[in-house]
């Protein structure tokens, strides 16, 4: 889809900013001619003697062919925009309206357009949905029921060793069944949020050795959800002042850290360095996170796409070692998170590789 201005134009703004051919002008005028042509043919009448009779007539004539080709102008486009939402009814999107008018049905047009090129949107997304739901539960499923086949058919014994595969590959369907649970509250928007203050440099050390922890716990695993397994990767916490706090949900700030995280840690290069960085922000108890890493970047044409669902970037090699492709829903539901805060998520310039930027209002207070 376009991102150029017009694709950016709010829907009722019209292009170009003024409508020199706007339907009230074309009305306007066809009522002046109209006026315009029977006054002259009532003039002529006059001088020449003619009989009123004719006059009317030929009066109504003309106003009609004007009248007609007026109204063939309005309802030409109006039968393309039937067709086209006919098609997209049909689940046809790739048909758009030509919205070379510079009128209000130039408008409808561009907005048609618009809508088409979202649903073609929504309709691949929901294909790819469906396709990395499918591929993510095949794996662990055809594993997990290879090993119930060996023990139930005698091959192998259900001892501690058999059983720990079998509780891997159960894990590893729960990890997916969460995330798939965070895109459904993503898209409900019912998840309520429980603020409380708290001391930011316990709570994000907490979360980097929890990181730390999964890694090491998942390490020579196939994550089927897409968490990071790798255990090369130094993760650094820079806390200024140390004795900083923060108000927010502890719960979805966690989602945002260990999204980002798992991401940067992807994206590394071998024994690379991830740095959570939080900074005291312009409000009371407001807070300004940073994460960073070593890895490719991303190029600045793709900083707007970062944050869309099952976007799993553009740079060539994206995923550094014991690390997958991931199902592409973690960036966007740390950008949930974040909005549900009220707050601010988006990548910076960084001389060196990726910076996500987040920013927390903290606590806000009821204007009196």
């Amino acid at each position: 889809m376009s991102d150029g201005p017009a694709a950016r134009r709010s829907p009722g703004e019209p292009r170009g900013g003024v409508r020199p051919f706007s339907i009230k002008t074309k009305l306007g005028a066809l009522v002046v001619i109209s006026v315009l042509i029977t006054t002259g043919l009532l003039l002529i009448a006059v001088r020449t003697e003619t009989e009123l009779r004719f006059i009317t007539v030929f009066s109504m004539i003309a106003t009609l062919l004007i009248t007609q080709f007026v109204a063939h102008s309005l309802t030409a486009p109006l039968d393309e925009m039937n067709a086209v939402a006919r098609s997209i009814s049909n689940g046809d999107y790739t048909r758009r309206v030509r919205d070379n008018r510079r009128d209000e049905m130039g408008d409808l047009a561009h907005t048609i357009n618009l809508m088409a090129d979202e649903l073609e949107a929504q309709d691949r997304q929901r294909k790819e949905l469906v396709a990395n739901v499918s591929h993510e539960l095949r794996t662990p499923i055809a594993g997990l029921r290879a090993v119930l086949e060996n023990i139930v058919d005698g091959v192998t014994e259900a001892d501690p060793e058999t059983m720990r595969t079998a509780l891997k590959q159960t894990e590893r369907l729960g990890r997916l069944v969460e995330t798939l649970l965070d895109l459904s509250r993503l898209d409900n928007g019912v998840v309520p949020l429980k603020k409380r203050r708290f001391e930011v440099w316990p709570y994000l050390s907490g979360v980097l050795k929890e990181a730390q922890m999964v890694a090491s716990a998942r390490a020579g695993i196939a994550s089927g959800s897409g968490s990071h397994t790798r255990t090369d990767v130094h993760l650094h916490l820079d806390v200024s002042p140390p004795e900083l706090t923060a108000h927010a949900d502890p719960e979805r700030i966690h989602q945002v850290v260990a999204n980002l995280i798992d991401n940067a840690v992807k994206h590394s290069p071998p024994h690379g360095r991830v740095t959570v960085r939080a900074r005291r922000g312009p409000a009371p108890d407001s807070l300004e996170l940073e994460v960073l890493d070593e890895g490719p970047g991303i190029p600045q044409s793709e900083w707007h796409r970062v944050f869309e669902r099952f976007n799993r970037g553009s740079v060539s090699r994206p995923h550094g070692p014991g690390s997958d492709g991931g199902t592409g829903l973690g960036l966007a539901i740390a950008r949930w998170a974040v909005d549900l805060h009220g707050g601010r998520i988006g990548v910076a310039e960084s001389p060196r590789g990726c910076r996500i930027q987040v920013t927390l209002p903290g606590e806000q207070f009821p204007s009196s």
